[in-house]
């Protein structure tokens, strides 16, 4: 039997997005005053755990919601440039279903494959590198646990790949909600189990743009 570590992938809280844009890697954006909540919440259900690695995608949202974690436990707030949202062609615009982007003629050819896909990073690249930042956590809190803080389409692409499940997927299914914990539970370097929390849950049913944030 190897040692039992638990790595925490959590996504960040709520962002600060009048415009309603697709965010994605762009740099600003930061939580919102309920966002800030949000990762209050998640630090607040992670207060009695063993955590000793604090870790986040350089991107501001992450960062933030990392803060509150990395404060209680007296760590320093890491930065993993694998854990960074994924790349998106429509970054920077203005896309939400029914606005008639996905019908746009100009956008077909970007649109042409959901299955790599055609429109941002490749699905297996994105696994890749969240499945070596998931590892790299687990060997610096070996035998305790750690805090990853990422994004929703690179931590539901990782939970799909370690359950070797396909990776193109419906976005509208992804279970990785705003402050969402997706927890990686390891003997040695063996993923033994996958468990998935909402600490953020009444707070999220307060923010009107839960449901369709954009490049979360």
């Amino acid at each position: 039997m190897g040692s039992s570590t638990v790595v925490h992938v959590l996504r960040h809280g709520e962002v600060y997005n009048p415009d309603k844009i697709l965010y994605g890697r762009l740099p600003g954006f930061r939580l919102s005053e309920l966002g800030v909540q949000m990762a209050k919440a998640a630090a607040q259900a992670l207060a009695k755990r063993n955590v000793t690695h604090v870790v986040a995608s350089p991107l501001e949202r992450a960062q933030q919601t990392a803060e509150p974690i990395a404060a209680q436990f007296g760590l320093p707030v890491g930065v993993d440039e694998r854990l960074i949202e994924s790349a998106n062609w429509f970054e920077g615009k203005r896309v939400s279903p029914g606005d008639g982007s996905f019908r746009d003629p100009r956008n077909w050819w970007v649109l042409r494959d959901p299955v790599t896909p055609s429109w941002g990073e490749a699905y297996t690249l994105i696994a890749e590198r969240m499945f070596a930042a998931l590892h790299a956590a687990r060997i610096a809190a070996e035998g305790r646990e750690a805090v990853c803080v990422s994004h929703q389409l690179p931590i539901w692409t990782l939970r799909r790949y370690a359950e070797h499940k396909r990776l193109w997927h419906d976005p509208r299914k992804r279970q990785c909600g705003l402050a969402s914990l997706t927890s990686f539970h390891f003997d040695g370097a063996k993923i033994v189990g996958i468990g998935y929390t909402e600490p953020a849950a009444h707070l999220v049913a307060m923010s009107p743009t839960a449901r369709t944030a954009k490049g979360a």
